[in-house]
């Protein structure tokens, strides 16, 4: 029954994730709720076996379709990978607590951004090119990159928002940029993860499965609908995270 309620579930993250990320969202509470007696750690290390995957998938596919910047992306992602590494040991001596008060604060001003700026990610009119857009693109996966190792919650729709408001791409071609930059992230946390022994393989393995699938038909649906689904999807997500990370900030009783 375990294996069964957190593949589903890793499902259903891998199909919000390929959109406009936000998976963990998802699977991450439902593995608190089916093991909540187990370490943390071990619960994220699992979370992020199952979803590279997921990401990775999703990067493959709609590399197919859409014209990805890869002489940005590349450096991005490397960035990202060590970026994240940083955050991650960080986290080990220093508590991101005070991030918790400050995430859903933040994210209301992302999603007030992007319903305010109504041709916001519609049209794909890259800002830069060459040099510039590849520093700018370092620039994001090394600040997002840090971010998710140190805490981590809406790591995808982050990454989105900025290729959208910085690099100028639309919601579609700034989904699946983040999907790569995001695969890195998620590479470097489960590196050190794995290292530290906090990945139950028996089950990221099957949830991986399970997260693919998602994957594919999350992407399946963006490339068929386009610009205007996925940003529909990302004020969804964004919106869903506004209340979960308000909740836990706020709301949550202390000790739960």
């Amino acid at each position: 029954m375990e294996m069964l309620v957190v593949s589903l579930a890793s499902l259903l993250a891998g199909f919000v994730d390929s959109i406009v990320g936000g998976g963990g969202l998802i699977l991450v509470p439902a593995l608190f709720a089916v093991f909540p007696t187990a370490h943390p750690a071990t619960l994220f290390g699992t979370n992020k076996g199952a979803s590279v995957w997921g990401t990775g998938m999703a990067t493959l596919q709609y590399s197919r379709q859409v014209t990805m910047p890869w002489h940005a992306l590349a450096p991005a992602a490397l960035a990202g990978f060590i970026a994240s590494l940083a955050g991650a040991w960080l986290v080990t001596v220093v508590s991101p607590e005070f991030l918790r008060k400050v995430l859903p604060l933040v994210l209301v001003l992302v999603l007030a951004y992007t319903l305010a700026k109504k041709e916001l990610g519609r049209h794909h009119t890259p800002h830069f090119s060459g040099l510039q857009e590849r520093l700018v693109a370092m620039a994001i996966g090394t600040a997002i990159g840090f971010y998710d190792g140190f805490f981590g919650p809406g790591t995808g729709s982050f990454f989105v928002f900025f290729l959208v408001r910085l690099l100028g791409y639309d919601f579609l071609h700034a989904s699946a940029c983040a999907k790569f930059l995001n695969t890195a992230t998620n590479l470097s946390a489960l590196a050190l993860f794995a290292y530290k022994g906090h990945v139950w393989w028996h089950f990221a393995l099957v949830m991986a499965v399970a997260n693919v699938l998602g994957s594919l038909a999350g992407t399946h649906m963006a490339l068929r609908h386009g610009t205007g689904f996925v940003r529909g999807v990302f004020i969804v997500v964004v919106s869903a995270l506004i209340l979960k990370t308000g909740y836990d900030a706020f709301l949550r009783p202390a000790g739960i």
